[in-house]
């Protein structure tokens, strides 16, 4: 018995020696189709937007700058009938809504300050309206109530032609 189990274990160990150790296949790779040529967008510089919008014969040149949702611009009115007024922007933006305080010269007196909100779209700024603080008549009373229909609606505009108007 024993030569037969000795006999066996040798004809095993022939038989895999004389075989031939097969070469793993390299799986072939496949190019990505997906063409990756995706645009690099700059996301730490100012972005800057201008705006314009006429009521009447009364016209409104708005250019602002987002620098990671801190804003600064400036603004200007041109009324027809009344006295027109220029000045700087400063705020942030909290979601889709713009919180600006508005520092301008008006009637030849200048440090006037007015908060005024612009809900930022697609299709441009709309003015917020809403009651006024009774005490500084400058800030809004209860940022809850400002409505953003009824109220001044500005366009995106040519920078350049706003950069004139802001001069």
């Amino acid at each position: 018995m024993k030569k037969v189990i000795l006999l066996g274990a040798l004809s095993l160990f022939l038989v895999n020696c004389s075989k031939k150790a097969e070469a793993p296949v390299a799986e072939k790779v496949q190019p990505d189709t997906a063409v990756t040529t995706e645009k690099t967008v700059d996301t730490l510089n100012a972005k800057s937007f201008c705006y314009m919008g006429v009521t009447g014969k009364d016209t409104v040149f708005v250019s602002i700058d987002d620098n990671l949702g801190t804003i600064t611009g400036k603004m200007a009115t041109k009324n027809s009938e009344k006295d027109s007024n220029k000045g700087e922007l400063s705020g942030f933006k909290s979601g889709d809504t713009l919180k600006l305080t508005y520092e301008f010269a008006s009637e030849g007196k200048s440090g006037n300050k007015n908060d005024i909100y612009f809900l930022q779209t697609k299709d441009g700024l709309s003015e917020g309206i809403g009651e006024r603080d009774p005490e500084t008549g400058t800030k809004y009373a209860n940022e809850s109530k400002i409505k953003y229909s009824g109220g001044r609606t500005l366009k995106p505009a040519d920078c350049n032609l706003v950069a004139k108007a802001l001069q």
